[in-house]
């Protein structure tokens, strides 16, 4: 170990330097005092102290629900992965990385406006026609398509590694759709809440003033003759990979995401359909691949892009950044002619240095990858889904000779790089911490003539020593990057401070709530209702069980069953209390009340819904408060801790602390969200929800005559399970309202306008929250429901037949119904995907995949 380690270190931190080398970066920042002294407890703390703040991230991440992996309905995306020690940077060795990446953001833009446009690469032979033209990324469709202002590349991404030299070295571009500035955010905020201290009192550059700066990037580009930036987000989804990264990016920059079916290009311009009206947008951020953005004139089957949308763009109706032609500078062949092009664009030579490659398009290049295959890395020149990344070293003879016929048949498509072993950095492990390989992934936006990046970027670090392709889909995961400011700088600097853009906006311009978002809002409430509804039927279900399972033929064993099979009516879960073989499950409840709260699989269970709940609020996650994932994320511990018992008995205490997180997040909703579009249809989901499982828990208890005592105990339960039970006894004891128990259900749980819990107050609060997306239909259909209330007698309801009960019931399930549905086609139907005739020409399929 080197004399200049400060021995004022912790044995631990010694001993892993000794163990890692000199090509490790903890051993770089030990043996610079200056950086040190910066950050003094990071260095002083034993292994057991990073355990614990390691378990702390981990715990923080998940309650976050940070994910990465794209999902479908019914599917989980995986947990992001979070190192609680961060890379730490000096701001002299950033402020030199800084000018190198600046001037090579400077050559990518230059070398997309050469391709497409005058091509003096290509025609003076600086670069081959072939590389660039047979490129996946190169869309013949999209030449001349230019954005407004001095950038064409607005957004960029490079990886680096630290050589063994010392240097850091470009491994990669990313400029298609570059992924990970939000969650080099998400990593600083979780970060900085478990090492607080050392935050607090370092001198770190923020990261908050960069995402200001992709909004005045963005701005930027606004088209001619348009007088406001209009800017929307165009992405797949929650089937993107990051699309927590896009959602986390949307919140800080405050753009609405949309999806294909909420844009349409109309007039030649191009619209979001928000509720209410369609709103134009001139500026389109896209996070998909280009070729999916337009399905008439580039991707014939895709299912994410807006058909004309490239004519709009070349008739700048719209901006659409990045720049849809700048997937040609993901290139990987491209790597090999870097020197030669930066010379005849710039008159400069790099002052970052690329990984040494080769096209094997070109003889030279080729016969050299052929004679030092085991020291390359082998790649396509396009980066398409299942064409690896290829370590020749670790191949056998036959896939060495296979991979070389490969490369024979079309050179064209072949590039190789040498392979450098990167720098390491320390991870916490479970035992001890140890030295990983780490890329750096940095961040760059269209900043005046030149570029601004963001401190540090995102570091992701190998999963193990030996991983040698370090990305996220190989299970790589990642760490906060620390650049410290000047010593001189008294308090810590809020980051980039951006330029105001070009294109002052008239007025602000909101875009307002697509359809799809709107949906999901909507059926959030909806499953977040259903999810309470169900637990509180079930545990008067259970209450009841405890009591009157032992005691057959009396009335309140009687009001069990009955409840029981109301539980399976509301719920919809067969086979249930009712149908073949409910006799047995009647005589032994508890299987089946467990399996309607923990089943994650059977529709109509409380842990089904739950999952729902938060796969709707994932797809509208910038719209939310943070604290809503935290809620789901201890319910579903919750429930899945109860999975993993096998006490039957232990089912009211899950119940309970489901119900404690279910008002915690009807509390979170009501407080934290704005009276507009998005808590309206949060607001209507739960209101139409509770109004439709209310009459039908009405319709199968106490819609029909039964015993005086069997009938009070069951009123009793249907009150509890509607949260009126207290509201009941009270105008008991004060001799108002109805006194027979049916009766006094049916009027506070149907007709009383003042009771929260009641249908009438559902449909007048439905009314109320609808105005902001006002629908005459909807309106009539909801105030017929109410008329038929308000004139109905409740004594009128309680007779011995309950006829008019059960009519009322019939006739509000249909109109409850309808009204959803009214609901859905004005306000959620998107408009249906649209193709070109043309045939599809690859395998991947319409999303991509």
């Amino acid at each position: 170990m080197s004399q200049a380690v400060d021995q004022r270190i912790s044995p631990v931190l010694r001993d892993y330097v000794q163990r890692a080398g000199g090509h490790d970066e903890l051993a770089h920042v030990l043996a610079d005092r200056d950086i040190l002294g910066f950050t003094p407890s990071l260095s002083e703390v034993e292994y057991p102290g990073w355990q614990r703040r390691q378990r702390a991230l981990t715990r923080l991440v998940r309650s976050e629900a940070i994910t990465y992996g794209g999902s479908r309905p019914g599917e989980l995306a995986n947990s992001w992965s979070v190192d609680v020690l961060p890379f730490i940077m000096s701001s002299a060795e950033w402020a030199g990385l800084q000018a190198g990446l600046r001037q090579r953001a400077e050559l990518l833009n230059a070398m997309l406006a050469d391709f497409y446009g005058p091509r003096t690469l290509l025609h003076s032979g600086v670069v081959p026609s072939e590389l660039v033209l047979g490129h996946r990324g190169f869309l013949p469709a999209v030449d001349g398509l230019t954005l407004t202002g001095d950038h064409q590349l607005t957004i960029v991404a490079t990886d680096l590694v630290r050589a063994a030299s010392g240097c850091w070295t470009v491994l990669s571009d990313r400029t298609q759709s570059p992924s990970g500035m939000g969650y080099a955010m998400a990593n600083r905020r979780l970060v900085a809440r478990v090492l607080d201290r050392d935050y607090r009192h370092v001198s770190i550059h923020r990261l908050r003033g960069f995402f200001d700066q992709i909004r005045v990037a963005l701005e930027n580009t606004l088209p001619p003759g348009a007088d406001s930036p209009r800017v929307a987000i165009l992405s797949s989804g929650t089937i993107s990979e990051t699309a927590y990264d896009q959602a986390l990016v949307a919140m800080l920059v405050g753009y609405p995401i949309a999806q294909s079916g909420d844009l349409q290009i109309a007039d030649g311009y191009l619209w979001l359909r928000t509720i209410g009206r369609s709103q134009p947008v001139n500026i389109l951020h896209r996070r998909l691949d280009a070729e999916y953005a337009d399905s008439l004139d580039l991707r014939s089957d895709s299912l994410l892009g807006i058909p004309g949308l490239l004519q709009a763009a070349r008739r700048h109706r719209v901006s659409v950044a990045n720049h849809l032609g700048s997937g040609i500078l993901e290139n990987n062949g491209l790597l090999a002619y870097m020197d030669r092009i930066a010379e005849s664009l710039l008159g400069e030579s790099l002052k970052l240095p690329t990984v040494p490659a080769w096209w094997c398009g070109d003889p030279e290049g080729l016969a050299y990858v052929k004679s030092h295959l085991d020291s390359l890395i082998i790649k396509p020149i396009s980066r398409v889904r299942g064409a690896r990344a290829i370590p020749a070293r670790l191949l056998d003879e036959q896939a060495r000779s296979q991979l070389l016929a490969r490369i024979d048949a079309e050179p064209w498509r072949w590039s190789a790089q040498q392979y450098l072993e990167p720098s390491t950095v320390p991870v916490v492990e479970a035992r001890s911490i140890e030295p990983r390989p780490m890329v750096l992934r940095t961040f760059g936006a269209a900043d005046g003539a030149s570029y601004s990046f963001m401190p540090g970027g995102l570091a992701r670090v190998a999963s193990s020593p030996d991983q040698w392709n370090i990305t996220n889909a190989t299970g790589a995961f990642s760490k906060d990057v620390w650049v410290l400011e000047d010593s001189h700088r008294e308090a810590p600097s809020a980051g980039i401070s951006p330029r105001r853009p070009a294109h002052l906006p008239a007025e602000a311009a909101d875009l307002g709530l697509p359809p799809s978002a709107a949906e999901n809002l909507f059926w959030l409430g909806r499953y977040a209702e259903r999810t309470e509804m169900t637990s509180r039927v079930l545990k008067v279900s259970e209450q009841l069980i405890a009591d009157n399972l032992d005691r057959p033929g009396t009335p309140g064993h009687s009001a069990m069953r009955t409840m029981l099979e109301a539980l399976s009516m509301v719920t919809g879960v067969q086979p249930g209390f009712v149908g073949q073989g409910a006799a047995e499950r009647l005589d032994e409840p508890l299987p089946q009340i467990r399996r309607l709260l923990l089943d994650e699989i059977t529709q109509g269970c409380v842990a089904y819904n739950v999952g729902r709940m938060a796969a709707c609020a994932a797809n509208v996650r910038e719209l939310l408060s943070g604290d809503t994932f935290s809620i789901f994320n201890a319910l579903n511990a919750t429930l899945r801790q109860a999975r993993e018992g096998e006490d039957l008995l232990a089912v009211q205490p899950v119940i309970n602390e489901a119900l404690r997180s279910l008002l915690a997040f009807a509390g979170v909703a009501n407080e934290s969200l704005v009276r507009d579009a998005t808590w309206a249809f949060v607001e209507a989901g739960r209101r139409i929800e509770r109004a439709e499982l209310t009459v039908q828990l009405l319709r199968h208890t106490v819609s029909s005559v039964t015993g005086p005592v069997t009938e009070a105990v069951l009123s009793e339960s249907v009150l509890s399970a509607g949260d009126s039970v207290i509201t009941y006894h009270r105008r008991v004891a004060a001799s108002f309202g109805a006194v027979i128990p049916a009766e006094a259900t049916l009027d506070l749980l149907l007709l009383d306008a003042s009771n929260p819990r009641s249908v009438r107050y559902q449909l007048d609060r439905l009314i109320h929250v609808l105005s902001v997306a006002p629908n005459p239909r909807i309106e009539q259909a909801a105030a017929a429901l109410v008329a038929s209330l308000a004139s109905t007698n409740p004594r009128r309801l309680g007779g011995n037949e309950r006829q008019r009960a059960r009519l009322l019931l019939d006739e509000l399930d249909a109109g409850l119904r309808d009204l959803s549905d009214q609901i859905q086609q004005a306000h959620f139907v998107t408009q249906l995907p649209a193709f070109s005739f043309a045939v599809p020409e690859r395998s991947e399929d319409a999303y991509g995949h």
